[in-house]
């Protein structure tokens, strides 16, 4: 790997790092609730308000174009794994995650011959993107449905 790459992950991972600090230093006030009351609870309050419902809707469209990149960036380079990098950004954080993928592409990359061809998408890809899809629309709706007029 070259040093260039070998900044770039350092670089990614702190930002990883700084995610996991900034986004679970918030998220730690929810635990005391329980794994289902946790969640209940912080999807509850990111209806707060219009500013949280917009920034939240932002944000998971945000992820999904930045998700299904990573999945077919994923099936380009034959990376193995890729649905762990969307569930965890689900439970623990996207900011977290993205910066891993991209430093395991990274690695990828250093090591990838020139002119291998792009790979298949995996049935679990495809669930996990019909999912994020589904999710993603539901908490639109949602959020349009609580929405003042």
């Amino acid at each position: 790997m070259t040093v260039t790459r070998k900044l770039l992950c350092v670089a990614y991972a702190s930002i990883a790092l700084l995610a996991l600090i900034g986004t679970w230093s918030h998220n730690v006030a929810y635990l005391p609730l329980g794994f289902a009351g946790a969640n209940l609870r912080f999807w509850g309050d990111t209806f707060a308000n219009p500013a949280s419902r917009s920034i939240t809707v932002d944000l998971f469209f945000l992820s999904f174009a930045v998700l299904v990149w990573m999945v077919l960036e994923a099936r380009r380079l034959h990376m193995r794994g890729v649905w762990l990098y969307l569930l965890f950004g689900l439970l623990i954080a996207i900011s977290v995650t993205v910066p891993l993928f991209l430093i395991h592409r990274e690695r990828v990359l250093a090591v990838r011959a020139p002119g291998t061809p792009a790979g298949r998408l995996a049935t679990g890809d495809l669930i996990g993107l019909a999912l994020l899809v589904l999710a993603t629309l539901a908490y639109t709706a949602t959020t349009l449905v609580r929405a003042p007029a």
